[in-house]
C-alpha cells in the first residue's frame, strides 16, 4: 500500500472504499461492533491491581519539599564549568547556592 494513497491529497470514493474493504477483510483485526464498545470498561476498573501497582512504579516519589522551575540567567562560563562535571550538574548548581546562602 506504499505510495499508493497519499495523505498530501483527499482520498476518492473509489480510494476509501478500497480502504474499507481492506479494513473489513483483515481477519486479525475485525472492526469492534457497537454492542462490544457498550461492553468496554475502564482498565483501572478491570484492572485495579495491576493499575495501583504500575501508578507505583512510575516516576520519581512525591518529595517532602519539591523544587521548583524558574528561570535564570547566568554566565555561559558559569553553566559550562557546572556542565563539564557530568550528569547531575544542576543538583550540584543547587548545592552549591545552598551552600552560598547558607543552608
Amino acid at each position: 500500500m506504499s505510495g499508493k494513497f497519499s495523505s498530501k491529497r483527499p482520498l476518492t470514493d473509489e480510494e476509501e472504499a478500497e480502504i474499507q474493504a481492506m479494513i473489513a477483510s483483515d481477519p486479525d483485526n475485525p472492526e469492534i461492533t457497537e454492542e462490544e464498545l457498550k461492553e468496554f470498561r475502564p482498565f483501572r476498573e478491570v484492572f485495579p491491581d495491576l493499575a495501583e501497582a504500575i501508578d507505583r512504579k512510575l516516576g520519581r516519589p512525591k518529595a517532602e519539599s519539591p523544587k521548583k522551575a524558574i528561570s535564570i540567567r547566568l554566565d555561559q562560563e558559569v553553566i559550562d564549568r557546572f556542565k563539564a562535571t557530568g550528569d547531575g550538574w544542576q543538583s550540584r548548581m543547587n548545592e552549591a547556592l545552598r551552600k552560598a546562602v547558607g543552608l
